[in-house]
């Protein structure tokens, strides 16, 4: 099965999951009198999708837009669905992630600026503190290569491991090495929603915020955290380049960069999971 029809079936899949509002839509970027465009987005459930929907409830309509919202429960269908054309744009991921899929999978898209962060951590179950991981000790962490990275750069923050220089880090590069990994930590590659039915096996997982949301962790559960200065892990709207809704695609980032969203963001989220990046 290709990588496009693979995407297709998944998007399809979870199509039942969705936000509507306004009354009709319309093929045209900007909209018709009376009318309104219809926007599909592809989202992750927390925060992405709860934000998306206040904004189709609240925000949306006003500006003569209709929102799709359609969840997707990994980081790979939403830009093969977003490429495929079945959805206009998606909002899960960041800079980082997206210039490295574009690279991999050819991938013509344009994003906007950053919304929101929400920071990685490490959980656990077995341990209070960093410090009591022991060595040889198991390490859970997302497979997917850009949120690797920036989860190696945690466990450095905290102590667990030395890395070496460049950016693009995984966990090949350190696990058997003696300079990198001197606590000879061993490490568990597992899809990102996994990672927290994953603590009871583990010493410590490193979980992104939004899988962290989903199974009931918050920042303050956590045992080290990233820090948001100067992050280039914000989250962005991202769009096809040569798509026909671009104008109500900028409506759309625009009311994601608008006061109501970032109040929406803080109150929501007030235990500080999530930081509204404008």
């Amino acid at each position: 099965m290709s990588f496009r029809r693979y995407a297709a079936i998944g998007a399809a899949a979870v199509l039942a999951v969705s936000s509507l509002t306004g009354c009709s839509s319309s093929d045209s970027a900007g909209g018709q009198e009376g009318a309104s465009v219809e926007l599909k987005i592809g989202a992750s459930p927390t925060p992405h999708a709860k934000i998306l929907r206040y904004i189709a409830e609240e925000l949306a309509p006003k500006e003569g837009i209709s929102l799709d919202v359609i969840e997707f429960q990994d980081y790979i269908k939403p830009n093969a669905a977003l490429d495929s054309g079945d959805i206009d744009a998606n909002y899960y991921q960041t800079v980082p992630y997206l210039e490295e899929q574009s690279k991999k999978q050819g991938f013509e898209f344009d994003h906007g600026e950053g919304i929101h962060l929400e920071p990685v951590g490490i959980y656990s179950e077995n341990v209070d503190d960093v410090s009591q991981v022991k060595d040889g000790a198991k390490i859970g962490i997302i497979n997917d290569p850009t949120n690797q990275s920036r989860a190696l750069r945690l466990l450095a923050d905290a102590g667990l491991l030395k890395l070496p220089a460049g950016e693009d880090l995984n966990v090949s590069q350190v696990e058997s090495s003696a300079e990198y990994n001197p606590k000879h930590l061993s490490f568990q590659q597992v899809e990102g929603p996994q990672l927290i039915r994953s603590l009871a096996d583990v010493s410590v997982a490193v979980i992104n915020g939004n899988y962290a949301q989903a199974g009931g962790k918050s920042p303050k559960d956590a045992i080290a955290l990233e820090s948001t200065e100067n992050n280039p892990s914000l989250n962005i709207l991202v769009w096809k380049k040569d798509t026909e809704k671009l104008e109500a695609i900028k409506k759309l980032d625009g009311l994601l960069h608008s006061p109501e969203v970032k109040s929406f963001i803080e109150k929501t989220w007030a235990d500080k999971s999530v930081l509204p990046a404008f």
